[in-house]
Order: C-alpha cells, then sequence, then structure tokens
C-alpha cells in the first residue's frame, strides 16, 4: 500500500513546468527562474516560447539597469530556463504549475496527459482564478496532489499568491507549495476552493457594478474611474483595471462565481457579454471599455467617448464668499479648503463657542502645514484670518455658496435647508455634502430647488482630491457649472454624477466591504488573511476590515441599509455580523473595538 502523502516528505521543488506562457506564465517563470529553480516552459507553438523568451530577456534587462539584478545573476536566470512545445518535456519536474486559458475543457485535457507523463509524486498546480479546483482534481488520477496557485498579475511585482486546497487536497503538498511561495519572497495565503478565491471573489462583484454603473449611464467612465482613485486611493479604475485583466476573463470569472453563488451582484453585466462578443477584450485587442493606442498598449488614445477638452458649458455664477454650516471635522476641513483657494468664509455652527471650536480646529491643522514646510506663518495666518466664525446661520446673509456639514440626518438636513431659504440671498448655490441622503430631498424643503445641488467631500477634506458634484432632476445648469468652476479653484477634482444612494464611491465601495464580512462570517477566510490578499493582491492602501475600523461600523451599517433600502437587491443586505457589531457597541476605532481591539488613546 502507498504512504499517504501527508506523511511523506517532500523533496524541495527545484525543478518546475509552467505550462502556458502568456503574460502570466511568463511572470511566473520569471519569479521562479529568478529565485534559482530550474523552470521549462511549455506551450503549444514555438512562435509563443520564442515570445516568452523574449519577453524574459527584457525583463531582467530592466531589472539589470534598475540595480535589482546583477549582469550574472541575469544571465544564470536566463540559463535556467528552458523551453518546449510538447507536455512530455514536464516528465522531471517535481512541481506542474498550468495558466492556460479558463476552460475546463483545456485544463482537464492536460492534466488528463499530464497523469500519464510526471512521476507519482509530482505536484500538479492550476492557476486558475475561476474555476473548481475540486473539479479539476477529481478528473486526475492523483487528486490529492492537485491544489490551486493563484499568482496575480504582474507576477514578479505581486506579492500575493493564493494557495488553495480541495476537500481530496493533501496537506504535504500545501505545506511544500507554501514554503515555495515563500522562498519566492512572496505572501501565501491559504484558502478554500470557491470561485475568485479571497482576492478575486471580493474584486470581481466590485468590478462588475462598475460595469453596471458605466451601462446605466449613471456616470461616465471616466468619473467612475477617477472616483475610486481619488475617493478610495486604489491604483487603478475599476473599467480601467477590466481592461488590463482582460473583459472576457471577467466575464468568465463572474460565471463561475455566479453559478456557485446565485447572488445577483455577480451575475454579469451585459455590457461585458456585448464587449466580449465584440472582440473588445480590453488592452490585449487595443478596445474594451477605452481605446489604446495599439493592442497590449497601456496607453489610452481619445475616442468618441472621450470628454472635449474645454467643452462649452453654461456659465456658472459669480463665487466670491461661502458659507460652511456645521462644527464636526469635515466642516472645518471644508473651511479651510475654501480658505486656501482666497475665498472669504463664515463658518456658522448652533453656537459661538462651537464655531470657535471649529475655527480652532482649522488654527491647529495649518500649524500642523506650517510646522512640515508646507505652509509658511504669514500664509497660515492669513488663511485663518479669511474664515469668520459666526452662532447663527444669519450670517449667510451675503454670501453666494453655502455648503452644508451638519449630521448625515434627513430632517436635520431638510430643517438646515429651510433656514438657508430663508437667510440666503436670491441667486446663492446651496449645497450639501451628504453621502447617502436624497439631494432632492433637500432641495424641496427650500422654494429654490434648482438652486441645490451635492457637493461631497471626502474626509479628510484638505487632503483629499475628490468631490462628487450631485445634480438633482431639479438642478439648474448654472448652478451644476458653478460648482464645476469652484472645484477647479479649490484644486479639487469634481466627478458629475446623479442623485441616488451612495452616489459613485460609496455605491462601489460598500457593497465590496459587506462581502469582505459575508467571507468572513462564512468562515472561508480570517480577518488578516482577506486583508493581507486585498493590499497585496488588489494594490488597495487598506485591507476591507482596517478601513472599516477607520471609517466606523455603525457609519458602514447606516450606508449598507441605504443602498439595500434603494436598490433592492437581497446581495446588498448588511451582513448580520456586522449588524451584531453595531449592537454590541463595537464601532471601530473611536470606540476601542471594532473587528479588531486597539488600545485606548
Amino acid at each position: 500500500m502507498a504512504t499517504p502523502l501527508s506523511d511523506t516528505p517532500l523533496s524541495p521543488l527545484k525543478t518546475i513546468a509552467v505550462i502556458g506562457l502568456g503574460t502570466m506564465g511568463t511572470g511566473i517563470t520569471e519569479v521562479l527562474a529568478r529565485a534559482g529553480r530550474e523552470v521549462i516552459g511549455i506551450d503549444i507553438g514555438e512562435a509563443q516560447t520564442a515570445k516568452a523568451l523574449a519577453a524574459l530577456e527584457a525583463a531582467t534587462a530592466r531589472a539589470v539597469e534598475r540595480g535589482r539584478l546583477t549582469e550574472e545573476e541575469r544571465a544564470g536566470a536566463l540559463a535556467r530556463v528552458r523551453t518546449a512545445t510538447d507536455l512530455a518535456a514536464a516528465a522531471d519536474a517535481d512541481l506542474v504549475i498550468e495558466v492556460v486559458p479558463e476552460s475546463y475543457e483545456i485544463k482537464h485535457q492536460i492534466f488528463r496527459e499530464l497523469d500519464g507523463i510526471v512521476r507519482p509524486e509530482t505536484i500538479l498546480a492550476t492557476g486558475t482564478n475561476a474555476l473548481s479546483v475540486t473539479r479539476l482534481a477529481a478528473d486526475s488520477a492523483r487528486p490529492e496532489r492537485v491544489l490551486g496557485l493563484h499568482f496575480f498579475n504582474p507576477a514578479p511585482a505581486m506579492k500575493l499568491v493564493e494557495v488553495v486546497s480541495s476537500v481530496l487536497t493533501a496537506p504535504g503538498a500545501v505545506a511544500a507549495v507554501t514554503d515555495l511561495a515563500i522562498e519566492l519572497g512572496k505572501e501565501p495565503v491559504a484558502v478554500g476552493d470557491r470561485p475568485g478565491f479571497v482576492a478575486d471573489g471580493l474584486l470581481f462583484g466590485y468590478l462588475n457594478q462598475a460595469a453596471a454603473m458605466y451601462e446605466a449611464r449613471y456616470a461616465s467612465r471616466e468619473d467612475i474611474d477617477a472616483a475610486m482613485r481619488l475617493g478610495c486611493g486604489l491604483p487603478m479604475g475599476p473599467l480601467a483595471l477590466l481592461d488590463l485583466i482582460g473583459v472576457d476573463t471577467a466575464r468568465t470569472v463572474l460565471e463561475a462565481m455566479y453559478a456557485e453563488s446565485r447572488d445577483r451582484l455577480h451575475a454579469p453585466a451585459p455590457v461585458l457579454k456585448q464587449l466580449s462578443e465584440a472582440g473588445l477584450t480590453g488592452r490585449k485587442a487595443g478596445r474594451g471599455f477605452y481605446t489604446y493606442e495599439a493592442p497590449g498598449s497601456g496607453t489610452v488614445v481619445p475616442d468618441a467617448l472621450t470628454p472635449a477638452e474645454g467643452a462649452a458649458a453654461a456659465a456658472g455664477r459669480e463665487v466670491r464668499s461661502v458659507g460652511v454650516a456645521g462644527s464636526g471635522t469635515m466642516a472645518s476641513g471644508i473651511a479651510e479648503v475654501f480658505a486656501k483657494a482666497g475665498y472669504e468664509v463664515v463658518l456658522a455652527a448652533r453656537s459661538e463657542e462651537k464655531a470657535q471650536t471649529a475655527k480652532a480646529r482649522i488654527g491647529k491643522s495649518l500649524a500642523r502645514s506650517v510646522d512640515k514646510g508646507r505652509l509658511t506663518a504669514e500664509a497660515a495666518a492669513q488663511i485663518l484670518d479669511r474664515i469668520a466664525p459666526a452662532g447663527s446661520y444669519d450670517a449667510f446673509a451675503d454670501v453666494d455658496l453655502a455648503v452644508e456639514a451638519v449630521a448625515e440626518d434627513l430632517e436635520v438636513k431638510r430643517q438646515l435647508f429651510a433656514t438657508l431659504d430663508k437667510v440666503c440671498k436670491p441667486g446663492a448655490v446651496l449645497a450639501t455634502t451628504t453621502s447617502s441622503l436624497p439631494v432632492v430631498a433637500c432641495a424641496r424643503a427650500t422654494s429654490r430647488p434648482q438652486d441645490v445641488i451635492g457637493m461631497h467631500f471626502f474626509n479628510p477634506a484638505p487632503a483629499m482630491k475628490l468631490v462628487e458634484v450631485v445634480r438633482t432632476v431639479l438642478t439648474a445648469d448654472d448652478v451644476h457649472a458653478t460648482v464645476r468652476e469652484v472645484c477647479g479653484r479649490i484644486r479639487k477634482h469634481p466627478v458629475d454624477c446623479g442623485d441616488r444612494a451612495g452616489f459613485i464611491v460609496n455605491a462601489l465601495l460598500f457593497p465590496y466591504l459587506n462581502n469582505a464580512i459575508k467571507m468572513v462570517q462564512e468562515h472561508y477566510a480570517s480577518l488578516d488573511e482577506i486583508d493581507a490578499a486585498m493590499k497585496l493582491g488588489g494594490g488597495y492602501p487598506m485591507g476591507p476590515f482596517e478601513l472599516l475600523d477607520v471609517v466606523g461600523l455603525d457609519v458602514s451599517l447606516a450606508i449598507e441599509k441605504v443602498l439595500h433600502r434603494e436598490f433592492r437587491d437581497p446581495g446588498l443586505a448588511p451582513a448580520p455580523l456586522l449588524e451584531h457589531l453595531v449592537a454590541a457597541g463595537c464601532l471601530g476605532r473611536k470606540t476601542g473595538r471594532g473587528f479588531r481591539e486597539y488600545a485606548r488613546r
């Protein structure tokens, strides 16, 4: 009787075959060769193997130029790579990694052929990010030696590797591959077998919603992408990322996820099918959501959908003075932004004391900028002098633009807008900074709904470049033009969107956060694994649980409820775990405990 793999010490994985020498396969080959492994690169045609070798030579030459590799190390790495066009070349491999197209038929055929070629102890790894590892393993003569090894693109740069076990995988195989990943300088995360695993499981739902948002003409592709880059600190916008991944690949991943979850958020947006079937698959085709200089190029070129530079728009109203209503962090941050841009600012709160406290907070912020050398003491003093605190909204009588930044409570905001309607002069623009409430409800509290618009700043307002400009069906063209002009003057990037729950950023961000909570709730992965996966595999500045604890679990739950109420999608229902933590008073960093515990300040 054969010794089970879990009890058999595995020899180090020294010789590795990589099947499929596209972008990912070539990247994995480079990583392995640079780490001292003997690599056999296999593809069906000599043209593809030659292309892969040329790409390897170019990539390692760049590494030498940048001082990341010596010429001697480069020569050694290239010498360790040999290519072939026949699977028989994998006969001596300790590990085989297949990175062929996402098709069960193609992958099954490769695994069946490998069964008759490789040694009994050889580990077979699939690079799939969409298909069932269990299904692939079950069709193999050695299911205990089949697992998933999911690298991220570009493989040489991205640290994350997901090591995927099926119910059939032997622990010894998982241990051997995990050790290899560590030796390659990667950070392995152990996950179970479900479509998308951790990183893509969260990422592709978000990308799909962005595609649906674009398809519904809610916002332009440029504004959706700018909103997520500037509002969330992401390295790429979702539509540009879909073009990079491949629209057809994204559709395949989503189909697999939907087949498993039956969650409507995973049902591929129809635009993905339309683009795929038209051959507009993204960068590799030269056209997808955007148009590129050439197939394979990352350089976007103008097309029929590109906004015209300096396109004629309605003339805006003159704005010389600004009123900011509120005394919290957001109100003081917005007042600081306007004062820095040269506007005279009235900072009004419910009492003179609250207004003075808010101005003092701005003084401290400016002092920090002076300490860091970003401002002179004289400039800071001039900025602070432009801010006049007031204990009554009557001080807004002469402002040209009034911006409310009070509590996220519709009744409170409606009462404030009714007051602004009485005290502000005719023609003044009235803006709300709400992040989730209907702007039109604020507008209807006034006798001049045409003058009301959303102007959603992001926290901290002085640092964050994004402003979502939210038009209602009643907003006048010149009011919209005014706010866009003002955004330019205060050095913010405006994105246009309609008046619906979540606008762009929160409508895409919070379902992603909710899905991360569901993963933990279902014991699929831990907080640390999910946070690591999204930072290392998606380039996110913070993992979802770090971000939830910073935002506040109560705030997050409120936004989730608004989104669920507006869109009526069962997939948007807040995760019960989030509701339980909020009910227990675990609201994140501000209470010292949320998903994690924090030292009290």
